[in-house]
């Protein structure tokens, strides 16, 4: 059975391509009816934050991304890891090292000067003397010291490493505590991972974590290694470029069916298939197929694919969503008619509930160059009949409010913008918004009238 895992250290945040990682390996477990399991890498005991994990655990119930069995939490596994210290230390393939730091400061020192990569020279590897006092020890694992460190990337294809390039590493620091690459190599063989997606950050860890599964007798997983996500210029992504926290998307109007479907397509593709469903991403995803090079976050692109999402959505959901956004439409026997007036134009929830606020709010004024351009010349006659006509209409529908702009259209053989500029700025404050005859239908003949005349005073004013 096809095991992944997510494993983040909870000291801020779950970012994006944190997000990006862990999707891909749901995706996979999911594809192969396998688990996909979570692991809190919470060793920095003075880093992690209660309030990071809890980030962590929401952002995964927003994009609906659940995980199988319990969360593995590392800072409750130290008796375990310090058991496997102890099984190596007794089987010799560790031992403890005296090495202080300052000794260790000049072995570096001395290397630089003569060029050499600095690394650690085994002195103490297979030390039987009198242990100097007053030295607390680590804990270093045997590395093999001859032959090639080598494993299949599912993405990169071959990778190896000279023996010599992975020195005798420390397992265990001097207070006892266990290592990154310690830890990690030890759950994901205690978890029974089959295969572990990760950023190629990660890569140069390998070897390492690969001479720990094999001083331990288990057997090595499949690695993928997933190139990292550069903002649109090609350069590292920062906060700013939208490297932030997933639950902002949420706070900012995405949906979450729109983040998930933009972070498979960075680094991942299908044929030119721009849109996927979460059905199909996990009937077409493979890792083989993840791409060995950067891709570049694209704001552009999660807009349109989130507009096509909200365009799409059920009026129920929509409405049910909105409400964390201020607007309450959920009993309006208008919602259909709100929400297909004003979903095509709201690339967020944000912008969807501010073209719906725009509507349902009076203006309390006019934006200064909008009403300049269209409260001009005959503008006040022009909106003075427009009422007249529009009482004795009876109109309801869009079809009958449209009809009444044509017929003061055709009575006064004017062209459309002259009823529509003041009509749009009366209605709305400005000359953005949805269609006139959409926007009357939702106010209804008292309160376009209403809108109507407060216009007409403060022109006349």
């Amino acid at each position: 059975m096809i095991r992944t895992r997510f494993a983040p250290s909870p000291t801020g945040y779950l970012h994006i391509g944190g997000l990006r990682t862990s999707l891909f390996s749901w995706l996979w477990a999911k594809k192969n009816q396998g688990e996909f399991l979570l692991r809190i890498e919470d060793t920095d005991l003075a880093r992690n934050s209660e309030e990071a994990v809890e980030a962590i655990l929401k952002a995964f119930d927003w994009v609906g991304m659940s995980y199988d069995g319990e969360a593995i939490f590392q800072s409750k596994r130290f008796d375990l890891y310090k058991k496997y210290i102890d099984q190596l230390l007794e089987e010799g393939k560790a031992y403890k090292c005296y090495m202080t730091k300052e000794e260790l400061d000049q072995l570096r020192e001395e290397q630089k000067a003569k060029g050499e990569r600095t690394r650690y020279d085994g002195r103490y590897r297979d030390f039987t003397g009198t242990p100097p006092e007053g030295v607390e020890p680590v804990v270093r694992i045997k590395a093999p010291q001859e032959g090639k460190i080598s494993f299949v990337d599912g993405i990169k294809g071959e990778f190896s490493v000279d023996a010599s390039e992975v020195d005798d590493f420390i397992i265990a620091r001097s207070d006892g505590t266990p290592t990154y690459n310690f830890v990690v190599a030890i759950d994901d063989a205690l978890m029974g991972l089959t295969d572990v997606i990760r950023g190629d950050d990660h890569l140069y860890n390998t070897p390492k974590q690969i001479v720990v599964y094999e001083a331990l007798g288990f057997s090595v997983p499949n690695f993928y290694h997933v190139a990292m996500i550069n903002n649109e210029q090609g350069r590292k992504l920062s906060k700013r470029d939208g490297a932030t926290d997933v639950m902002e998307y949420k706070a900012l109007g995405y949906l979450p069916e729109a983040l998930l479907n933009f972070l498979v397509r960075l680094g991942w593709s299908h044929g030119d298939q721009e849109i996927f469903s979460v059905e199909e991403m996990i009937e077409l995803f493979d890792p083989k197929d993840i791409n060995k090079s950067s891709s570049n976050y694209n704001l552009d692109k999660l807009l349109w694919l989130n507009a096509h999402y909200i365009k799409n959505k059920p009026h129920d959901d929509l409405a049910e969503l909105l409400v964390d956004f201020g607007v309450d439409i959920r009993d309006s026997d208008k919602r259909d008619l709100i929400l297909n007036a004003t979903k095509e134009r709201g690339k967020t929830l944000v912008e969807l509930a501010s073209q719906i606020n725009l509507i349902l709010n009076a203006p309390s004024e006019y934006n200064a160059k909008n009403a300049k351009k269209a409260f001009k010349g005959d503008a006040v006659e022009i909106l003075g009949e427009f009422v007249e006509m529009l009482k004795g209409a009876n109109a309801s529908t869009k079809e009958e409010y449209h009809a009444v702009i044509e017929s003061i259209v055709a009575k006064r053989e004017i062209g459309f913008g002259k009823i529509g500029q003041p009509l749009r700025v009366s209605l709305l404050g400005s000359m953005t918004g949805s269609g006139l005859d959409e926007i009357m239908a939702i106010l209804g003949t008292e309160e376009t009238i209403r809108r109507v005349e407060k216009a007409i005073e403060f022109i006349n004013a």
